[in-house]
């Protein structure tokens, strides 16, 4: 479905197709920028939503142990609480370690949301936060709303094309795919 060109992020993008969608009580955005995202993390997002109603946006994350992806401004790290929600998403290395605290592990995020619909009619009804336009993250605004985002963790390592020099790495990888399953 073709949708305007103006809209802020992709979520309100996706807020307008699902307009068209009246009957639907959930809706999974899987952003374009990954390619390789495995199709049973999809399902599983959609299973967890359908069986636990309290979630109203859920998305994935998987660790990141690569000192380079970790410092990576275009890898969106996430930092998760005790109950698998969100605390805050950065595009810098988060959690911040100071001398002498133990490892942290670090997660990054992965490019797959779920949300509740008519947490999706909300969502869309704010306007952008300041958090959401300093990191260019959408997700940000449904924090600073208090919004509770699921963080469900995989071992997934989708590679998501984050920057032009990544194509041909891409390219390459759908390649692959494809002939390994003809």
């Amino acid at each position: 479905m073709r949708t305007r060109a103006d809209h802020p992020s992709g979520t309100d993008r996706i807020a307008e197709a699902a307009a068209q969608c009246e009957s639907a009580t959930h809706i999974l955005n899987i952003q374009g920028d990954e390619p390789l995202l495995d199709s049973a993390l999809v399902d599983t997002l959609a299973r967890t939503m359908r069986e636990d109603g309290d979630i109203s946006m859920i998305t994935a994350a998987s660790p990141v142990d690569d000192p380079t992806l970790i410092n990576d401004a275009n890898i969106v790290k996430v930092v998760i609480d005790n109950n698998h929600n969100a605390l805050y998403f950065s595009r810098a290395t988060i959690p911040f370690r100071r001398d002498g605290v133990p490892s942290l592990p670090t997660y990054r995020h992965l490019g797959l949301y779920g949300y509740r619909a008519d947490y999706l009619r909300h969502f869309v009804s704010l306007p952008p936060s300041l958090l959401e336009q300093a990191e260019g993250l959408e997700q940000l605004r449904a924090l600073e709303d208090g919004a509770r985002i699921r963080i469900h963790l995989t071992d997934h390592e989708a590679i998501g094309l984050d920057s032009p020099d990544q194509i041909p790495l891409i390219e390459s990888l759908l390649k692959a795919e494809i002939t390994a399953h003809t």
